[in-house]
């Protein structure tokens, strides 16, 4: 009994899984800023249901959702590039996937509840499909993503961050609608694709810092209701279903250009 209980033991070094390091800090981060973001989507809906109005989705508190969901994708670009300027502890991987299933899957998912679900414009069925098949697409996107690598280093798949900034910017710039549902359901199966998206590295990472950044101005001066503040939401989330529809797009071409290369060589020796 006494060896059985030995081999069951866990080994490893078990005191330094419980050490967080600063990489770690920004995913409890980016788990705690979808967490808000959750609680501000349902407290509107909870107090305009209480006074007994219907409900419809107040501005303000879908700007602040969005903005702690952008403060989430901030701290999540920079988790990795902290564990790998100082150090990663040894359950670093796991509280940055667990995080972001919670930021950029149950989130939006929610998010598209509180914005269709109540609307009397789409069953509640259809929203409730929609929402489900974008947390269960984010949830296999993270696995596969902890499991597989691809030769080149870049994502598999659309990465889940930018899967729930695009599904954001269909709530902020749509009514609901069978179109903008169908939406929802392509970013979930991009999520899900093989479509190869690429990883942000030095400049490409400052892009993205930038491009949130402004997105987050974007957001501010939308809900404060200042002047231009409709236009430059409509223009930031119109550029971000370009940007992931644009991708796809530019790999399908790629690939038929080599196709097309393969056969005029295959033609030549021939």
């Amino acid at each position: 009994m006494e060896e059985v209980d030995e081999a069951e033991e866990p080994r490893g070094p078990v005191g330094k899984a419980f050490r967080l390091s600063a990489a770690d800090s920004l995913s409890l981060g980016n788990a705690m800023c979808g967490f808000l973001a959750v609680c501000v989507l349902a407290w509107s809906a909870i107090s305009q249901l209480q006074a007994g109005g219907e409900f419809r989705p107040d501005p303000r508190y879908f700007a602040t959702a969005v903005v702690l969901l952008l403060i989430g994708a901030t701290c999540d670009l920079f988790d990795g590039l902290v564990a790998r300027k100082f150090r990663a502890s040894a359950m670093g991987a796991e509280l940055d996937n667990l995080a972001d299933v919670i930021s950029f899957g149950f989130a939006p998912a929610f998010m598209v509840v509180a914005w269709a679900g109540f609307s009397n414009k789409l069953p509640l069925w259809i929203v409730l499909c929609a929402a489900v098949s974008l947390l269960v697409a984010g949830v296999v996107r993270l696995a596969r993503f902890a499991c597989v690598k691809t030769k080149s280093g870049d994502f598999m798949g659309l990465p889940i961050p930018m899967g729930a900034m695009t599904v954001v910017s269909i709530v902020l710039l749509f009514e609901p609608s069978y179109a903008t549902v169908v939406g929802i359901f392509a970013v979930a199966w991009l999520m899900v694709s093989r479509i190869e998206y690429p990883k942000p590295k030095g400049n490409l990472a400052a892009v993205v810092l930038a491009w949130i950044m402004v997105n987050v101005a974007c957001l501010i001066i939308w809900a404060a209701d200042l002047s231009g503040g409709d236009a430059l939401i409509k223009i930031g989330a119109s550029m971000q279903i370009a940007l992931v529809s644009a991708i796809p797009l530019r790999v399908l071409m790629f690939k038929r250009e080599q196709r097309k290369e393969r056969k005029e060589t295959g033609s030549l020796v021939g």
